[in-house]
């Protein structure tokens, strides 16, 4: 019988041919790849961030952390999908295989200098659930070059990021020195008008409350702390201290709206990182009812105004009430349909 047959010697043959099939794909070919035109955002390496890089491969940090963003991510930090000139000069570059961490191609300017110190001592102080270990052993020095290297993940783009981060912090600062009233004031004052006068739209329920805890827990708890008074493990290495819930008792409109418009984007200049690809809605006004109940002197409920009552949630005493229907029917008592008429052949 004619015909290919598999033997030991074909075997032997055919692996060799797949093995060096690989070897130039994934060693050969790179080496020879025209590497000289770095992408629009990329910049050197400054002699301190260098630094910084040489102690995040001497840590094994690109072992759970990747600096590759894909078309499909969305993530903290995917804005930008990876490009090849993005590496230009990393020897070897950090693309990263595991995701254990977040991807920090795009981390500069993300989060403030203050927050990695933080993070770096111990990563529960903000990440109540991360599971990096604690590089509290790190001198001052070496967290400023770690810090600065992390900084400058997305090169120019980052830049920009940091240099808001920088300019805000400044006036962040003075708001936070001129006392307690006059910093919660200027905070509420960077809020949109229209999220300042929104009430929570989910009633403040046990399982609202139990949900908002829970995600109060697993994000909130290291900077805020326990109580809601800024005072968490995080906060002796942050300038400012994370915000007192408590302050928001003396505020007489609505905080459901203020509070999910400052979760949902953070409060740039400050430690406060945005939490919009992270958080689903419902938990963002969930931990909103969680922080309004026990920290800030009561939900939105009968504060504010509101629309048309969602058919999941529970009936709350006062919700608005639909219009009667006029002699029309219930659909054509206004809006678009008041003016359409009877129709055709029937008036």
């Amino acid at each position: 019988m004619s015909g290919l047959q598999m033997t030991p010697r074909a075997a032997v043959a055919g692996s060799m041919l797949v093995f060096a099939a690989i070897v130039g794909l994934v060693v050969l070919l790179p080496t020879v790849e025209d590497e000289s035109a770095p992408s629009e955002a990329w910049r050197p390496l400054s002699e301190v961030e260098r630094a910084g890089e040489a102690l995040f491969k001497a840590n094994g940090c690109q072992y759970c952390h990747s600096q590759y963003v894909r078309p499909q991510d969305w993530d903290y930090g995917a804005d930008r999908v990876a490009q090849a000139g993005d590496y230009v000069g990393d020897t070897p570059p950090l693309l990263g295989s595991e995701r254990q961490g977040p991807d920090l191609s795009q981390e500069g300017g993300l989060r403030s200098d203050d927050w990695h110190t933080a993070h770096f001592v111990n990563p529960r102080f903000t990440r109540p659930d991360s599971l990096m270990p604690p590089f509290h052993w790190l001198t001052g020095r070496e967290r400023d070059r770690l810090t600065a290297y992390l900084q400058s993940r997305g090169h120019r783009e980052a830049d920009a990021r940091a240099a808001r981060q920088r300019e805000w912090k400044a006036a962040v600062l003075a708001a936070y020195q001129a006392g307690e009233l006059a910093n919660m004031e200027w905070l509420h004052a960077r809020v949109p008008a229209q999220w300042m006068e929104l009430p929570n739209p989910y009633p403040a329920i046990q399982a609202s409350i139990k949900r908002g805890e829970a995600v109060y827990e697993h994000y909130c708890i290291g900077c805020h702390g326990p109580v809601g008074d800024g005072k968490g493990p995080a906060a002796p290495h942050l300038e400012p201290e994370p915000f007192n819930f408590s302050y928001l008792a003396r505020w007489k409109g609505p905080v459901g709206g203020m509070l999910y418009h400052q979760v949902m984007n953070g409060v740039v200049g400050t430690a406060m990182p945005p939490f919009k690809t992270e958080l689903e809605s419902e938990k963002i006004w969930d931990v909103s009812n969680y922080v309004a109940t026990h920290f800030a002197g009561g939900a939105d409920t009968g504060r504010g105004p509101r629309g048309t009552p969602a058919s999941y949630e529970p009936m709350v005493p006062g919700e608005p009430a639909p219009p009667p229907p006029d002699d029309r029917g219930p659909y054509r008592g206004g809006g678009m349909l008041r003016d359409l008429g009877a129709p055709e052949g029937k008036e």
